[in-house]
């Protein structure tokens, strides 16, 4: 496979079970043979995203003392600014070329959760950058339910499965810069290629060269969206309950060409996790004779516990 396919959420939301079904399938398959699809139809608008990106420009634009303030100790980075070269990937000692910010989960009605999760951080000097965030991250959960519930179909559960278990979950939307290059980079890129922790991505921004994602030949091929999609791929959480069904899939940020390294990138993640109890226990019914247990039990905080030492956020 040379591309990333391409699906439609309009699909899925329609009333037609035949088109339901088709995106169930499209992206079920998808999911089987490389890990990421290109996705049509999804709740954010044209506004909302300009809005977006020119709060996120304002914010990484700000002098470094101002934004050092909002990097927060003791939270593995999951709420703030989080300064550039700071996480590395799994296995790696470098840090990779970017600094990024997190907006985290928006409690409705869970005094427990509220308690757990760290709380966002505010921006003074920028008015807008909270509210907009905020929006595009209830927009970007609201498509990733739908993804999760076709993908509930598709492993033969429940269509409302997940539900429960993304509703006031742990999820985290990643604004990153990636500033000009200025100097050669000795073994360090954008973003070192990685899986990622949770249930799924969301990613928006990847209308440019950049991004690759690794197929099953190990070829590395350039997955670039159109103007009004969004990339979403399988995260490790999902693939380990799936028995690996679906695949979370490497993928990496590469450097651009010298001519183009006086340029910033940016890119936006959401990171579609669970509350900390869901049990990432394999599926019964992703398991047979051909294809054996391969995890053991754990619940979804335990692992993402595991993972942020893994990549530096949480020391031990």
């Amino acid at each position: 496979m040379q591309n990333i396919p391409s699906v439609d959420l309009r699909d899925f939301l329609s009333d037609d079970p035949v088109r339901k079904q088709k995106f169930v399938n499209e992206i079920g398959k998808a999911y089987e043979d490389i890990g990421f699809v290109a996705l049509k139809g999804h709740f954010l608008n044209e506004t909302l995203v300009e809005n977006l990106y020119k709060e996120v420009r304002n914010f990484f634009s700000l002098p470094l003392q101002t934004k050092e303030k909002y990097e927060i100790p003791g939270i593995g980075g999951q709420r703030g600014y989080v300064s550039f070269g700071k996480e590395s990937a799994k296995g790696r000692k470098t840090g990779d070329l970017k600094e990024f910010w997190h907006f985290g989960q928006y409690v409705e009605n869970n005094p427990k959760l509220e308690a757990e999760y760290p709380k966002n951080v505010m921006v003074e000097e920028l008015p807008e950058f909270n509210k907009v965030g905020k929006e595009t991250y209830q927009m970007l959960e609201k498509t990733g339910v739908y993804v999760l519930r076709a993908l509930a179909i598709y492993l033969g559960l429940d269509e409302f499965y997940f539900d429960p278990y993304v509703k006031n979950g742990n999820s985290i939307l990643r604004p990153i810069h990636y500033p000009p290059i200025t100097e050669e980079p000795k073994d360090a890129i954008r973003a070192a290629a990685h899986g990622d922790i949770n249930l799924i991505t969301l990613l928006m921004g990847a209308q440019g060269k950049g991004l690759q994602v690794q197929n099953h030949q190990g070829e590395w091929i350039d997955a670039i969206a159109e103007d009004d999609e969004l990339v979403i791929n399988v995260g490790d959480m999902l693939s380990r309950h799936s028995n690996n069904k679906l695949k979370s899939t490497i993928h990496q940020v590469v450097n651009p060409p010298r001519e183009l390294w006086g340029t910033s990138r940016y890119s936006i993640p959401f990171f579609m996790h669970p509350i900390s109890e869901m049990p990432l226990n394999v599926l019964e019914n992703c398991i047979d004779k051909e294809h054996p247990k391969l995890y053991d039990d754990i619940t979804a905080g335990e692992f993402l516990t595991e993972r942020l030492i893994e990549l530096g956020l949480i020391k031990k």
